[in-house]
This record gives C-alpha cells, structure tokens and sequence, in this order.
C-alpha cells in the first residue's frame, strides 16, 4: 500500500460536503488520481481511526481557462466520498 498522506491530499470542506457530512455521516476528500477505493478506505481508516462503510470516488476534468490569448488547462483531479459508520465522525477543525 502507498503512504496514507500521499492518498488523501486534502479534506474538501464545501457547502456540498458539510451538508453531505451533516445529513448522510460522509466526508469528502480531494486523492490521488491513481488511488482506488481500497486504498483510500485504508488511508481513511488509519490516518483518522474510523471505520468506512463506503467509498464512492469521481474524476474532475480540470477547467480550461484563459490568459489573453492563451489558453490553459487546469490539472484533473479526484473526489472520493467516504461514508463512516454510525456514530463516528471527523472533525477538520475545533471550536466553530
């Protein structure tokens, strides 16, 4: 298995994720392209101390912009929606 930090990039806290977290017990994360959900159910689990039930994952097609006359690209990435058992939860940060 790959280190658990180079899986999960980053936790994606939206107003999509706070009412998915708030309603439905998941948490969204941003990942690895090339992680698969038993990599990232694993990464979850042991980064965070909780057990998953699900992991639902979806590439992103980055947006295409542009500068003057150019044109650019923003990089693909991955979105995973992890579902926690009953009763537990992640908190990202304290105090709000």
């Amino acid at each position: 298995m790959k280190n658990a930090t180079r899986i999960l990039k980053r936790p994606l806290i939206t107003e999509k994720g706070t009412d998915l977290k708030e309603k439905g017990n998941k948490v969204m994360f941003s990942v690895a392209l090339d992680a698969n959900k038993i990599e990232i159910k694993k990464a979850v689990e042991e980064l965070y101390g909780v057990h998953v039930l699900d992991v639902r994952t979806m590439r992103v097609k980055g947006k295409s912009k542009r500068w003057g006359f150019r044109r650019h690209q923003r990089p693909d990435w991955k979105k995973a929606i992890v579902t926690l058992g009953k009763g537990e939860t992640i908190e990202f940060y304290e105090g709000v």
